[in-house]
């Protein structure tokens, strides 16, 4: 099955979209986050984190210093932190994973005074969940570093985007949405071929909009940009594998690896993921069926 090839300058290596389906390990170092808060804030246990990830099959690592945590059945959203705090979690990790991470590394962040710091620190990309919006400063900065960035979906605000969200058409929607903050960023100065799309499963998406992202993601084609897709144990895999009660975050791989796979069938280029091991062994399938890759 022959496929265009998209070949993305990022820092350090380039990424090759295409050929196959990329795998985003996930590095939070943040004591909140809704699956690993915690474990990975300290900068040597980042780095051992990250080696194992790469040696599993991880091609790029996006690192996170503010979770996005919802309202829900599950207690309060994670609350905003502060530029300063953000930093102090990110900067130092990045620095010590990039002396010998051998793929790029994303910062996921809003702010435009964290992925400065982090760029500066060795990043090569940065993943925005507001998709420029939230920071006037973030796109002229992406612009003139020169740095790929992910612009992403999201109805509302990180702690209350799940609070009713509601879509007469979610596809056409995501997907003006997604078109209009692709020509915000070539306006602002970004190549456009270093810009990624990310359709946002999960913020300010209910379980059906969920769902039909994931069966119809190959209508994102249409707007000739890599796909990235972050369905990782997120709680619709939980509400979805068993929906009374919802299975914990910390049982949800077997569908979160579902997920993948039906992402890598429906046209994602690239699926962001907490275990990488079990999401790449599934991904060498999926690509095998797909792309006709043995």
């Amino acid at each position: 099955m022959s496929h265009n090839l998209i070949y993305m300058p990022c820092g350090r290596a380039t990424l090759t979209f295409g050929e196959r389906t990329l795998i985003v390990g996930i590095l939070n170092v943040t004591p909140d986050s809704f699956f690993d808060g915690g474990r990975y804030a300290e900068a040597d246990a980042a780095a051992r984190q990250v080696a194992d990830m790469v040696e599993e099959g991880a091609d790029l690592i996006d690192v996170g210093g503010e979770s996005t945590r919802p309202a829900g059945p599950y207690g309060a959203g994670a609350g905003p932190v502060s530029e300063e705090e953000e930093t102090r979690r990110v900067v130092p990790v990045v620095e010590r994973i990039s002396r010998d991470c051998p793929v790029p590394i994303s910062v996921d962040t809003t702010k435009s005074g964290v992925a400065r710091r982090a760029l500066d620190a060795g990043a090569d990309l940065i993943n925005d969940i507001s998709a420029l919006r939230f920071d006037p400063g973030m796109a002229p900065l992406i612009a003139a570093r020169g740095a790929p960035v992910v612009v992403m979906h999201m109805k509302g605000t990180p702690r209350m985007m799940q609070q009713n969200p509601t879509y007469e058409d979610v596809i056409g929607e995501v997907r003006a949405f997604l078109r209009e903050r692709i020509a915000f960023a070539a306006q602002s100065g970004i190549s456009p071929d270093r810009i990624l799309i990310d359709p946002g499963l999960g913020f300010g998406k209910r379980l059906r909009d969920n769902l039909e992202i994931i069966a119809r993601l190959r209508e994102f084609r249409s707007l000739s940009t890599p796909l990235l897709v972050g369905p990782s144990r997120k709680a619709f895999v939980g509400v979805t594998t068993s929906p009374i009660p919802p299975i914990p975050v910390e049982d949800r791989l077997e569908g979160t690896l579902a997920a993948v796979t039906l992402c890598i069938a429906n046209g994602a280029d690239a699926v962001r993921v907490h275990d990488v091991k079990a999401a790449a062994r599934a991904r060498r399938l999926a690509d095998a069926v797909v792309r006709g890759l043995v």
